[in-house]
């Protein structure tokens, strides 16, 4: 498995992770999976667009937040197929549908800063603290006090 295989690999499974986790209610150890996957996006970018170019493998990964996850790190580099899963995971409901939508709507807006074209600073905040920012997660009420899934609904 060369380097780019393996953080790929990193990313897909700690994006699952930080899922399973938030599901679980356990905010922490889904922030910690949160920047695994940020370490290893930072480490594919370090490779250029080649890095970025074996992060699109995940476009057909079985696993809806991972492909979504993708896409939306993706969206400058690989523009139309970025689109093209986000606009299609928009449609349907839950999470990562809110999470497309809202990809989607700061992309549009101008607003999207994940990954930013080389020498584009344009007061844009770097890659992990745009993506920590995105993709924190809050601790979760305990039983009792939000829905059936563990989230307080706020």
């Amino acid at each position: 498995m060369t380097s780019l295989e393996s953080l790929v690999g990193d990313f897909a499974r700690h994006v699952e992770a930080q899922t399973e986790a938030i599901w679980r209610g356990d905010a922490k150890t889904g922030n910690k999976h949160a920047d695994r996957y940020l370490a290893a996006f930072d480490r594919l970018c370090a490779y250029g667009d080649a890095g970025r170019d074996a992060l699109a493998a995940l476009f057909v990964h079985p696993n809806m937040d991972v492909k979504t996850t993708a896409a939306a790190f993706l969206l400058r580099h690989r523009t139309e197929e970025s689109k093209a899963i986000l606009e299609e995971a928009a449609k349907g409901e839950g999470l990562v549908a809110f999470a497309a939508s809202q990809t989607l709507k700061h992309w549009k807006d101008g607003t999207w800063s994940i990954d930013p074209a080389d020498g584009d600073v344009g007061g844009n905040i770097s890659v992990a603290q745009a993506n920590r920012a995105r993709q924190r997660t809050k601790p979760t009420r305990r039983r009792g006090q939000g829905n059936k899934r563990g989230t307080s609904g706020d």
